[in-house]
């Protein structure tokens, strides 16, 4: 049974930093894309970032780009997310999931999600 479960949320001030944790279980996801997503109340789920435990370039949402970078530990099947100069709107709860290696920033082409944690930035 394959599982993601991700850590690393809290309350952290403006300008701040946290990193997020996914560790997923259950298979091999040598072959699997791993995304970053984030829904805030009231608002759609929307795309962070993305990588892919075979290697080749990572992707990111616009609104992210310069302060997220995602990287993985395939030794550990564990995706990282490590998000500086936090910003208020970045305030969601952070979803990890799993998808085939065309994946990118669709949500329904991911197969596998997380239960999600809360990053909540202060101003």
């Amino acid at each position: 049974q394959v599982q993601l479960v991700e850590s690393g949320g809290g309350l952290v001030q403006a300008g701040g930093s946290l990193r997020l944790s996914c560790a997923a279980s259950g298979r091999t996801f040598s072959s699997y894309a791993m995304g970053w997503f984030r829904q805030a109340p009231e608002k759609e789920r929307e795309f962070v970032a993305v990588i892919r435990w075979s290697g080749g370039p990572t992707a990111y949402a616009d609104s992210v780009k310069g302060r997220f970078t995602i990287s993985g530990d395939n030794a550990k099947n564990t995706v990282y997310l490590q998000m500086n100069n936090l910003k208020p709107e970045d305030t969601a709860v952070y979803y990890c999931a799993a998808g085939p290696i065309r994946a990118l920033t669709k949500s329904a082409d991911y197969n596998y999600w997380g239960q999600g944690t809360q990053v909540t930035v202060s101003s």
